[in-house]
């Protein structure tokens, strides 16, 4: 057997594995959103071409729901990256030191998505839940029920987010610091004695070696925000008054509970479209080669 043979025959299972677990139910997908297709009875079709995007992308509530994912998205991110690339640099500074540090911040990673919205219901909750009375008991807040986080259409979006940042933190944290310690020493001495100071050094040494990394955490990170269902739906089924409601939810909603598996799919084309464009462009404007 040639080795060329060889490489395909070993390849063939995850090809297999592919195409029935991922290309499959992508076209599929594609498929239906070409259909009106009741869920009650999916082998009845009728084609509309074009009308389920064109429904989607003129839906009110679907355009709240996309601008509603970003902001989540965008809030999630932005602080997992603050906190996990600080702890990422703090590990970093302590060196050898910071093994039992490392894996007392990893186990936010061992639960599983439903407990931690589960748990950060019960942080939140009304005016009975704990977060409320530590800030009451310090003298942040006035009483408990000075704060609605899950139940304030203003700042609920923001409230899901907590559980999200908690639970996905520590992944940032590894990734980044796994990338840290790849930097070579010697181009950071190389820069100390040339009369950096330790900001010149992170700006100009360790930030552009980092991009890759940086790359990986955006792609990796933002997309799983994007895709968010159970952390939100845990905590508040997408309420008060579909405040918390984001994209993915709102595909569910729509397949699930008024049966349109037709505008539904097309919702989830248009998503997962976005979905690899953004990644594209992450990797094109992070990860790419700088020719500068």
């Amino acid at each position: 057997m040639s080795e060329r043979r060889f490489v395909l025959l070993m390849l063939a299972p995850a090809v297999l594995f592919l195409g029935l677990l991922v290309a499959y139910p992508v076209a599929l997908l594609v498929y239906n959103s070409f259909f009106e297709v009741e869920l009650i009875n999916p082998s009845a079709r009728v084609w509309v071409g074009l009308a389920n995007y064109a429904d989607a992308l003129t839906s009110k509530r679907i355009l709240e729901t996309a601008l509603r994912t970003l902001q989540y998205s965008a809030f999630a991110l932005c602080f997992e990256f603050i906190f996990g690339f600080g702890a990422a640099l703090l590990f970093s500074a302590i060196s050898g030191k910071s093994n039992w540090h490392r894996t007392i911040f990893a186990l936010p990673l061992m639960i599983s998505p439903i407990v931690a919205g589960l748990l950060w219901r019960f942080l939140l909750v009304g005016d009975i839940g704990i977060l409320n009375y530590g800030l009451s008991a310090l003298g942040i807040i006035p009483n408990p029920k000075a704060i609605n986080w899950l139940s304030d259409p203003d700042i609920v979006i923001y409230s899901v987010a907590f559980a999200d940042i908690w639970l996905t933190t520590s992944f940032v944290a590894l990734v980044s610091y796994a990338g840290l310690t790849n930097i070579p020493k010697d181009l950071l001495e190389a820069a100390r004695i040339d009369g950096a100071n330790a900001l010149k050094r992170f700006w100009h040494v360790t930030l552009p070696l980092m991009r890759p990394v940086i790359a990986v955490v955006v792609i990796v990170r933002g997309i799983d925000a994007l895709k968010t269902f159970d952390l939100i739906w845990i905590q508040t089924q997408g309420g008060p008054r579909q405040a918390s409601e984001v994209f993915s939810m709102n595909i569910y909603q729509r397949m699930v509970r008024y049966g349109d598996l037709g505008e539904a799919s097309a919702s989830a084309t248009l998503f997962l479209a976005f979905m690899i464009l953004l990644a594209a462009f992450a990797y094109w404007k992070i990860w790419r080669t700088d020719n500068g």
